[in-house]
């Protein structure tokens, strides 16, 4: 992998330089394979999912556990490997569309238990594309206020809280997890650019529509509807992945001023396996240059930008100087696109799961 640091002109885009200082995850205890899952639900369809999406089991929460824990537990690595406090933290942004309720936003509630007495918060709701989307957006902030330092991006999934297990479009795929980036104003380069897509029309095709103003969670909803789940109420284009991914990265590489030979490492949504494939195919680029982790965890949405990025650094695969093009895409349809310089460099605590 290459070394060599980005054109010093490119680092002159923004008013400040902002890095990806540390990550951090969590990775929940309770593991569902494939055959737990077949066991609980009563279908078989192990070769299937293994063939056409590359996941062979999910992790689930506790029961006692919320989606601020999950968190709580992948900010405080990123803060001790970046060796800062939580009283450090200037701005705590989480991305989420499993909160722990409606309102008020999780990022609060993971402020309160961090600690973070200084931060500001907010939470962002594009779906699975949240994570980067709030990544791209505290980069921004870090970059153009002068009164910032740390800002902590937090990706939460707790979508087993919303399984229907009887509904065979949805029950395979979706895991809990979370991952965390600490982000720090810096003198050399780490944001490059960023990029997003959103096509509103499929607004109502995957989600979990219960629970908001367009069907509140009264007593006689509950009883005609159900508890909200996520549902996938009509289908999107099969294709739409793998007709936006390769474009939103072209975007972003070309806002980076760098080719898309130049990125050492993409991570993309960690929903299908061969979508990834397929679209690492279309950019011309070898999929060794591609991580991913739904093998083992399932598909985290929120967090499985950080938890895969962060798996990533744990098993060598970024040094200091690496391109990094993050893309992910979630139901809305929202897309977001960013592209850092790896700065982070190891971690001494390495330990893959």
């Amino acid at each position: 992998m290459s070394t060599a640091t980005p054109p010093v002109a490119q680092s002159a885009r923004w008013p400040r330089q902002v890095q990806i200082v540390a990550t951090g995850r969590c990775v929940p205890e309770r593991e569902v394979d494939n055959a737990a899952l077949e066991a609980i639900t009563g279908r078989v369809f192990h070769d299937w999912l293994v063939k056409n999406t590359g996941i062979e089991a999910r992790r689930w929460m506790r029961d006692d556990q919320v989606g601020s824990d999950l968190g709580y537990i992948a900010a405080q690595q990123a803060l001790a490997r970046a060796g800062i406090g939580a009283q450090d933290v200037d701005l705590i942004i989480v991305a989420t569309d499993t909160p722990d309720q409606p309102s008020p936003g999780t990022s609060s509630a993971l402020q309160g238990k961090l600690g973070a007495v200084r931060a500001g918060t907010f939470d962002v709701t594009c779906a699975c594309a949240g994570f980067v989307t709030a990544l791209d957006t505290g980069a921004r902030f870090l970059a153009t206020d002068d009164r910032l330092q740390n800002v902590l991006v937090v990706g939460i999934y707790g979508m087993s809280r919303f399984l229907d297990l009887a509904d065979k479009a949805t029950s395979t795929l979706f895991a809990d997890g979370a991952g965390a980036v600490l982000l720090r104003a810096s003198e050399a380069t780490g944001y490059l650019a960023g990029a997003r897509f959103a096509d509103g029309q499929y607004a109502d095709a995957l989600g979990i529509f219960g629970g908001g103003t367009a069907l509140p969670s009264t007593a006689a909803n509950l009883a005609e509807h159900g508890a909200p789940s996520v549902r996938f109420v009509r289908k999107l284009p099969a294709t739409f992945n793998l007709e936006r991914w390769p474009a939103l990265a072209r975007e972003a590489a070309e806002a980076a001023a760098i080719s898309l030979d130049d990125v050492q490492l993409f991570v993309f949504t960690q929903l299908n396996k061969r979508t990834i494939e397929a679209v690492m195919a279309e950019l011309g680029q070898p999929m060794e240059k591609a991580h991913t982790i739904m093998e083992r965890w399932g598909y985290t949405g929120s967090a499985c930008i950080p938890m895969c990025l962060d798996d990533a650094a744990l098993r060598g695969r970024l040094r200091p100087g690496d391109r990094v093009l993050l893309c992910a895409s979630g139901g809305g349809v929202a897309m977001a696109a960013a592209v850092f310089v790896w700065t982070a460099g190891a971690y001494a605590d390495a330990t893959p799961e």
